[in-house]
């Protein structure tokens, strides 16, 4: 216990740290794989071609790779953001290609004969994907959807690598200090058990409450 009692607040900056990336990314994967499943199944062949590109490259690229893409290879077109804003950038669209994919399939599910009554009506494409598509396939990718927010909050893990604060990197200080490691780990452990799991229950009372009954 003296690991965590005496380095209480280190280990704290380091968790909010890890979870404002969580939620911030979270948002921005959860629009940007909006629009881009939206596009996937757009009629207009561009925007269909637009979310295949960026779901093929940003899946197939190794997050790693990306952090440092976009870290080390915007400043130098002259955009200069904090760390955390870049990390931010980094996670959520990594993240937004399989929130996507996730999306798109539940919208797969949807009977077609839905989309087609909805434009029998004179419904347009987006108020029949936003009105009708979309809150049926909702029910069918919480969990999912859920997992893969998990999976962000475990890689926002690399960002302490790019002089982010985050949750992981607080070994390094600790390490420094002369602290046992072994239990450096089981205190980081527990921090990122209590944000998974945090995760996991928001999305089972969803799943409980909109999801499919199985």
């Amino acid at each position: 216990m003296d690991v965590l009692t005496d380095n209480f607040f280190l280990y704290g900056e380091g968790f909010l740290g890890t979870v404002e990336l969580t939620v911030y990314s979270s948002a921005l994967a959860l629009a940007l794989g909006f629009v881009m499943a939206s596009f996937r199944v757009a009629p207009v062949g561009s925007l269909r071609v637009l979310g295949t590109v960026w779901v093929t490259v940003l899946r197939n690229t190794p997050l790693t790779l990306l952090f440092f893409a976009v870290l080390l290879g915007l400043p130098r077109f002259g955009l200069v953001l904090p760390f955390q804003l870049f990390a931010v950038l980094a996670l959520g669209c990594y993240t937004s290609a399989f929130i996507c994919e996730v999306l798109r399939s539940g919208i797969n599910t949807v009977p077609t004969g839905q989309g087609e009554a909805a434009r029998s009506l004179g419904m347009t494409f987006g108020q029949t994907l936003s009105q009708v598509v979309l809150p049926q396939a909702f029910r069918s990718v919480i969990p999912p959807v859920g997992s893969t927010l998990i999976a962000l909050a475990k890689n926002s893990a690399i960002a302490g690598a790019f002089s982010v604060t985050e949750l992981l990197g607080t070994y390094r200080t600790l390490n420094e200090l002369g602290y046992s490691i072994i239990w450096t780990f089981i205190w980081i452990a527990v921090g990122y058990l209590i944000i998974t799991l945090t995760i996991s229950a928001l999305f089972n009372v969803m799943e409980k409450r909109w999801g499919v009954a199985r």
